[in-house]
């Protein structure tokens, strides 16, 4: 059985004026690694023609298949022409549809028709023909299975995104707004908390807070990094995280450090598009390449607000480069901090570290899954695994 014999490509259009910005998917809204997708940064400021989707459709990034960008549609709108849209024929199952299209097969055929070297298209009529196993189980139960770990991760990043906001409100409406509880529980600058011009900092900062460089409140680990290529990778695979500047980059079969770290981006994409440093928050065995500053406060009491501090410095003041951006240690150490008494901090660690305890379980729980998903596809396409009652009645 090939795709074609499944599905087929959706080829209706609809204008860019007629859909909310919600509804419109391009190839960079859509998440790498099968993570879905999130709300486009804006719609064409010129109305054009789209492909329209109906929700149960599949969406796929043809730029680059090897970044697995896939999307079970939730709701109806309008994609750009280099999304390309399967819809399940009738009498098949859409979540089955999903199901195959979330195979690493799939994308590993599409990359093998794709043509392009520097951005490599998936060739629509070699898609079509992707061989899809026979198999005895309904792919009603195949597909419910899949679309159930989905929710699931899904759900739990929803609620890590709640969490990590959370965080960071707190952080700016204490250290950026100044408007920490004071003695009476009142928020401390809109109740009249004295404030004072601080001149290293150049501007105005609560009376009993000081300023230091970043160095002084920061310990750096660089020295313990150690880069493989991707050939040593190729040579060395494992169950080890191997981070870079933005995220993990491989999984090794050997560790450099154990526990809780802070990594910034050194070099390449040093900063998010709100200007802001690309900053992660590790932990457990893994190994760091040099393209990431490895941090950790003096006080390890302190890494929550460390990390969230580090996440609001703007990248132009410690930045260097016009095209191939860095940031040195020089310029990161030197950074000018304003530095909260530590009754506040304490305060703070003890309110949110319980936060991203629980941020952590999440994550682990969604890598757990997405294991468990990755490994569970083929064995159910091929028929090498069922699916039992208690999980075909879910």
């Amino acid at each position: 059985m090939k795709l074609a014999d499944i599905a087929a490509y959706v080829t209706d259009r609809i204008s860019s004026s007629e859909i909310s910005l919600f509804e419109y998917v391009t190839t960079d809204s859509l998440l790498q690694n099968k993570r879905g997708r999130d709300i486009a940064q804006n719609l064409p400021p010129v109305p054009c023609s789209l492909t329209k989707y109906h929700k149960g459709d599949v969406l796929v990034s043809n730029i680059r298949p090897y970044l697995k960008k896939v999307w079970l549609a939730d709701t109806d709108g309008g994609c750009s022409n280099d999304v390309l849209v399967f819809r399940a024929m009738e009498d098949h199952s859409h979540n089955f549809l999903y199901a195959v299209l979330l195979n690493d097969s799939f994308f590993e055929y599409a990359m093998q028709g794709a043509k392009g070297s520097k951005m490599p298209r998936g060739d629509k009529d070699q898609i079509m023909r992707y061989e899809i196993p026979t198999f005895s189980l309904s792919e009603e139960n195949v597909g419910k299975l899949v679309v159930d770990i989905m929710a699931k991760i899904n759900l739990n990043r929803q609620i890590n995104d709640n969490l990590e906001a959370m965080a960071k409100q707190l952080y700016d409406y204490w250290f950026v707004q100044f408007d920490f509880p004071n003695e009476e529980g009142k928020p401390y600058k809109a109740s009249g908390g004295a404030m004072v011009w601080n001149e290293k900092l150049k501007r105005e900062i609560p009376q009993e807070w000081s300023n230091c460089k970043l160095k002084e409140f920061i310990n750096l680990f660089d020295s313990k990094r150690v880069p493989l290529s991707s050939k040593d990778r190729g040579e060395r695979q494992g169950v080890y995280p191997y981070y870079g500047a933005t995220g993990i980059m491989d999984y090794v079969n050997d560790y450099i450090f154990d526990g809780d770290y802070i990594l910034l981006a050194e070099d390449g994409s040093t900063s998010d598009a709100k200007g802001l440093p690309i900053v992660q928050y590790i932990w457990g065995k893994n190994w760091v390449n040099n393209h990431a500053h490895i941090i950790l406060p003096k006080n390890e009491r302190y890494m929550m607000f460390t990390y969230q501090m580090l996440r609001s410095i703007p990248a132009k003041q410690i930045e260097t480069g016009s095209i191939q951006k860095k940031i040195s240690q020089e310029n990161l150490c030197g950074y000018k901090m304003v530095l909260p008494n530590s009754d506040l901090l304490e305060k703070y660690e003890n309110v949110v570290s319980p936060l991203w305890e629980k941020r952590k379980r999440c994550i682990e729980e969604i890598n757990s899954l997405t294991k468990q998903r990755d490994e569970l596809l083929p064995l159910l396409m091929n028929g090498q695994a069922s699916v039992n009652y208690h999980l075909s009645a879910c």
